[in-house]
Parts: structure tokens; sequence; C-alpha cells
């Protein structure tokens, strides 16, 4: 089905990416990658408009949903810092759910690798708890949607 589609399809004019039409184009999507559970994990952001890459952070020793996770919470906290409403959109169900609930469920063990990995968390849970999040995150459907815009392509 997507071999037929244009890049932009037509009907879209507002981005530079093959969007589904149910998908908002003034959002960012954020994805994460992680080789090994745990192993070195990094995350980032795109820009659905413009197709740009807003951050990259890592790598660092962590997991697929921590770094998920931390994504979604480092772009509620640049878009507030810039003063912009867009929305969020992540393929991850887990870090959705932590965003919502304030809190990384993670079981990565703390040690010299991950002690990094935690101090963001605490930090990212901290943000959370103290700012007010009006920035819908909305969950990717790759099933019907394809891949998210900010993938690795590691898969």
């Amino acid at each position: 089905m997507e071999s037929h589609l244009q890049n932009p399809p037509e009907y879209r004019h507002d981005t530079v990416l093959r969007l589904h039409p149910e998908v908002q184009s003034q959002a960012w999507a954020v994805d994460a990658a992680c080789s090994g559970n745990p192993g070195p994990m990094e995350y980032r952001c795109i820009d659905l408009s413009t197709g740009a890459e807003i951050f990259h952070f890592g790598p660092l020793e962590g997991t697929n949903n921590i770094g998920e996770f931390l994504a979604i919470v480092h772009a509620l906290a640049l878009l507030e810092q810039c003063g912009e409403n867009k929305t969020i959109y992540s393929d991850s169900h887990n870090a959705i759910l932590w965003i919502n609930k304030k809190k990384c469920k993670t079981t990565l063990v703390m040690n010299s690798a991950t002690e990094k990995t935690h101090q963001l968390i605490v930090r990212a849970e901290t943000w959370l708890r103290t700012h007010n999040v009006s920035t819908p995150v909305l969950k990717w459907k790759t099933r019907e949607w394809g891949e998210i815009p900010a993938d690795f392509g590691r898969k």
C-alpha cells in the first residue's frame, strides 16, 4: 500500500514527510533505540512538519522503555521552554503510561554503568511532578501509519 504514496502525498501541504491523514503535522515524534536490554540506549525527536531532528541524546546504558520515557519528557520540557504548543507522538505504550503516572516504572539495576541513566530518570520524574503538562502525548499507531518518523531503523 505504501509503495504508491508520494512523498509528501498530494493531499498534504503541511509537511515534507509522508504522513497518514490522521497524523497532526504540527507535532513532534520521539523514539528510542537500544542495543541489548540493558545496553547502549539513545533517543531522538523529529519535527513532523519539516522532518528536522529536534534533538538526539545518547548513547548511555539503559533500556528502550527508559529511552522512550526520557524522550517524551525531554520533548515536553523543550516545548515548554520554547513556548510552543505541539502534540508529541510516541510508539511506546509503556512510556506514555509512565508519563501519565509521572513515574518511570523500570527495573534497571543501579550500578556504575547505569548511574547517569538513573539520575536522568529522577530528574525527569521531578520535572513531571513540578510542571503542569497540557501537551497532548499520543500513541503512534504503527500498524496503521507505518514506522514513527523518529525511528532509528535498526529492527
